[in-house]
C-alpha cells in the first residue's frame, strides 16, 4: 500500500513539474516583492492564490490575506495536561468556558474545544474568536481579571497542566468563517511552518476539498510562532478522511497545487481531535 501511495504522489508531482517547466514560470511572494521567471510576462496560476493585487510597499501579508471587511481575531490555545488530570480538566472547562461564550458582556466566542486523539497525547486545544480584533481581546482580558470564577478556574487549571502555549491568528479571506456544526465529527488540525521569507496560501486548493463540507477554517499566525498556517477540517470518521484526501488526487490540478506549495513548507503536523462536551463544533 505504501508503495502505491508513493507512486501516486511522485507521479502527480512529475506531471505537475512537466507542466510547470513547459509553462516556464514560477511566481513567489516574499516579504518585500514578487519575482517571476516568466519569459512571456503572463501571470501564472500561482498568482491566483492571492485574492487581490496589492502595492507591496503599502500592504502587509495580513492585509493581503485576511478579510478586510471584518476584524476578527482568533486565539488558539494548546494545553498539555497531566495524564491523570485530563478528565478533571475537561470537567473544569465544561463548567466555565461555555458561560464566557454565552455572556454578551465579553466580546468573544468559543469556536471549538477538543482533546487530541492522534498526535500529541493528553492535550487540549481551544479556539476563541474576538469580534473587534485586538481591542476586543484587550477588553476581554481586562474584564476576566475581575471575574472571580475565572480567576479560580485559572488557579485550579494550573495544577493540572504541564505546559501551555498560544497563538493569535487571523483568518484567510478564502475560507469560510467557522460556525457551529452538528456531530458527531472528528477534526483534523493541520499546522504548517512555512519558510521564513515566503508566505503562500493555497486558495485555489480549497475548492478541491469542499465536496463534503469538510473545510472548517483556515488561519495564519500574527503573534506566537510566526509564519504558521493552520487548516481545520471536519470528517465523520477516519475512513471518510482517507477517502476525501484520496479523492483530491483524482481531480485535475491538485498535483500541481502540491508541486508548487510543498517545497515552501519547513515542517507540518497533523492532530486528530475529538470535540469535548463544551465545544460548539460537535
Amino acid at each position: 500500500m505504501a508503495t502505491g501511495v508513493l507512486h501516486r504522489v511522485s507521479g502527480g508531482l512529475g506531471r505537475a513539474k512537466s507542466r510547470a517547466q513547459s509553462a516556464g514560470q514560477l511566481v513567489v511572494w516574499s516579504r518585500g516583492f514578487a519575482t517571476s521567471s516568466s519569459r512571456n510576462g503572463q501571470d501564472s496560476w500561482f498568482k491566483s492564490l492571492f485574492v487581490r493585487k496589492v502595492d507591496p510597499r503599502k500592504d502587509t501579508h495580513a492585509n493581503l490575506l485576511t478579510k478586510n471587511e471584518e476584524s476578527n481575531l482568533y486565539k488558539i490555545q494548546f494545553h498539555n495536561v497531566k495524564p491523570e488530570c485530563l478528565d478533571a480538566y475537561n470537567k473544569l472547562c465544561e463548567d466555565v468556558l461555555p458561560s464566557i461564550h454565552a455572556d454578551k458582556y465579553y466580546p468573544c466566542e468559543l469556536v471549538g474545544t477538543w482533546n487530541t486523539w492522534y498526535g500529541e497525547q493528553d492535550q487540549a486545544v481551544h479556539l476563541w474568536r474576538y469580534r473587534g480584533g485586538y481591542p476586543a481581546l484587550t477588553e476581554v482580558m481586562n474584564k476576566l481579571k475581575q471575574n472571580q470564577e475565572f480567576t479560580a478556574y485559572r488557579k485550579e487549571r494550573g495544577k493540572m497542566l504541564m505546559s501551555r502555549r498560544n497563538q493569535l491568528l487571523l483568518e484567510f479571506s478564502f475560507w469560510n468563517e467557522p460556525v457551529p456544526r452538528e456531530g458527531p465529527n472528528i477534526y483534523e488540525l493541520r499546522s504548517y511552518q512555512l519558510r521564513v521569507v515566503v508566505l503562500v496560501c493555497r486558495a485555489r486548493a480549497i475548492r478541491y476539498r469542499q465536496h463534503n463540507r469538510e473545510a472548517v477554517g483556515g488561519f495564519f499566525s500574527q503573534i506566537g510562532n510566526l509564519y504558521m498556517v493552520h487548516h481545520l477540517w471536519a470528517y465523520k470518521d477516519l475512513q471518510s478522511r482517507e477517502d476525501t484526501r484520496n479523492g483530491a488526487w483524482q481531480q485535475e490540478g491538485w498535483d500541481e497545487v502540491v508541486y508548487y506549495t510543498v517545497p515552501l513548507i519547513q515542517h507540518m503536523d497533523s492532530r486528530i481531535m475529538i470535540p469535548t462536551k463544551a465545544s460548539p463544533l460537535k
